[in-house]
């Protein structure tokens, strides 16, 4: 079943389609609300909130807009700025599962992502880390595409900058 069948089934209450669709989507979701927010329990939390609006509310989704998926992200990503707008002014310290990460490179290029703007970081995770189009970033973000195309020029040069600035401080500590 295609993506578009698939959908169909869910506005028309299919449970097993829905079922279907959160195991094929979660996982993907669930990593990007987590450098989102910050803890795999918030990540969850959000995931969960979007997941249930979706189901509560699956007309939402406009085919001529773009694809369940950037969909999917955008209603994740207006949640998680809910929750950070829920927590106010006031941060608690961010949880990092590091054993996740696996591989050492992978985890210091996470770490540099993490010092961008969430603004950037998000765009650079979801078309890199998740492979949406721009056009599925355009509709995720809710932004025009060349929007799209002028922010991941800005932040792919913000983190190639923080990359290489922190390369050359390992090579003058030598």
């Amino acid at each position: 079943m295609n993506e578009q069948e698939q959908w169909t089934r869910i506005v028309a209450g299919d449970a097993q389609a829905f079922t279907a669709f959160y195991q094929a989507t979660a996982p993907r979701l669930l990593a990007f609300l987590q450098r989102m927010v910050g803890s795999r329990e918030a990540a969850e939390d959000v995931a969960q909130e979007t997941y249930a609006g979706i189901w509560r509310h699956p007309g939402g989704y406009r085919r001529e807009c773009g694809t369940v998926r950037g969909y999917l992200f955008g209603a994740g990503r207006k949640r998680a700025q809910e929750w950070w707008r829920m927590r106010g002014p006031v941060m608690e310290e961010v949880v990092e599962t590091a054993a996740e990460a696996g591989v050492e490179s992978q985890a210091i290029l996470l770490d540099t992502l993490d010092c961008l703007p969430t603004e950037q970081r998000t765009l650079l995770w979801l078309r890199e880390i998740e492979g949406l189009s721009y056009d599925e970033l355009a509709e995720a973000l809710d932004i025009p595409l060349g929007t799209v195309r002028s922010r991941l020029f800005t932040a792919r040069e913000a983190l190639r900058r923080i990359w290489f600035d922190g390369r050359k401080g390992e090579h003058n500590e030598m």
